[in-house]
């Protein structure tokens, strides 16, 4: 019962962070549940299960506030479920002592661009208005649901700054919209798991306690992201996941790093995490001192929506 408890407050927190965010609930779900010695692939697979119902209940939520381009759904989301279902029999097949480094440095690879990205450039956003094109979301969609499979989590940190940094779309339909395509993603690597593990690699009890503990934190979170800046919370979650893994890596029999090696490294680490999120708070500040938008171009975007309707009204009128 502690367990399930525990797992339910994973659940919880993970889901505040992916409802601020718009990523980051399969790597801190799974990071947390390596940390407590899961295997690799089972943990992988738990969370998929219980993201299929964290993913619809956010998909219908997002789509009930227009927050979602259907076509953007379509064309990251079904080579996406093609690349989580590859990934997901992949790390099937590899040996527990083989799967725990090679996801572990996935996990790690996407703390650092994630602290990078929300430390050093926050969110940014020009052009726009100008279409996606298939052969950039397709190709996306293949390489996120492919490293969210073998990662444990991914598809939000691949796919959200990817498709900000391209600026033709507004923030809040790319939030949605990766959002809402990840549910085709989790049903794509919970069959890869089912057909590479079987049931027996799934522990349906800890998916449903990450599912209410999900469930129980969406409506939160859409409050929560309105009083904490996304560029600090980006950083603080990123660095969690750094050290966290940094943590597994330097535990492994291959490595086998000394005790007072090891707590060097954990200093670093923390002291990198702390100056990361202070520079990004510093930045933070500096930007609402400014009065500049905190995504760019969102602000223009909606200004000539205002003025298109008011111009449209006068000759009308």
């Amino acid at each position: 019962m502690r367990t399930l408890v525990l797992l339910a407050l994973v659940g919880l927190g993970a889901q505040l962070v992916d409802g601020s965010l718009g990523m980051a609930y399969g790597v801190t779900s799974t990071t947390l549940l390596l940390a407590v010695g899961t295997n690799p692939a089972a943990a992988s697979a738990t969370v998929h299960l219980a993201e299929i119902g964290t993913t619809l209940a956010s998909g219908l939520s997002h789509w009930r506030f227009g927050n979602v381009d259907w076509r953007v759904v379509l064309r990251i989301g079904v080579p996406g479920a093609v690349g989580a279902f590859v990934g997901a029999t992949f790390l099937s097949w590899l040996a527990t002592d083989v799967a725990a480094p090679v996801m572990a440095l996935v996990l790690l690879t996407l703390g650092l661009y994630v602290l990078a990205r929300f430390t050093f450039t926050g969110i940014s956003s020009e052009n726009l208005g100008k279409p996606l094109r298939k052969r950039f979301l397709a190709p996306l969609g293949l390489v996120g649901g492919f490293v969210d499979a073998t990662g444990g989590g991914g598809w939000g940190p691949v796919g959200t700054p990817a498709i900000l940094a391209s600026g033709r779309l507004e923030p809040r339909k790319v939030i949605g919209s990766i959002d809402t395509s990840e549910f085709l993603v989790a049903i794509a690597a919970s069959a890869g798991f089912l057909l590479g593990l079987g049931s027996a690699g799934i522990n349906g009890a800890w998916a449903l306690a990450l599912l209410a503990g999900g469930l129980v934190a969406a409506p939160v979170a859409a409050w929560l992201v309105r009083i904490l800046p996304p560029r600090v919370l980006g950083s603080a979650v990123g660095g969690l996941i750094v050290l966290t893994n940094v943590r597994t890596l330097l535990t492994l029999d291959v490595v086998d790093a000394e005790g007072a090696v090891r707590w060097g490294v954990y200093a670093l680490v923390v002291a990198v995490w702390a100056g990361a999120v202070a520079y990004s708070v510093r930045a933070h500040l500096r930007t609402r001192r400014a009065g500049v938008p905190l995504v760019e171009g969102a602000a223009d975007a909606e200004q000539g929506r205002v003025t298109g309707a008011v111009v449209s009204g006068r000759r009308d009128a």
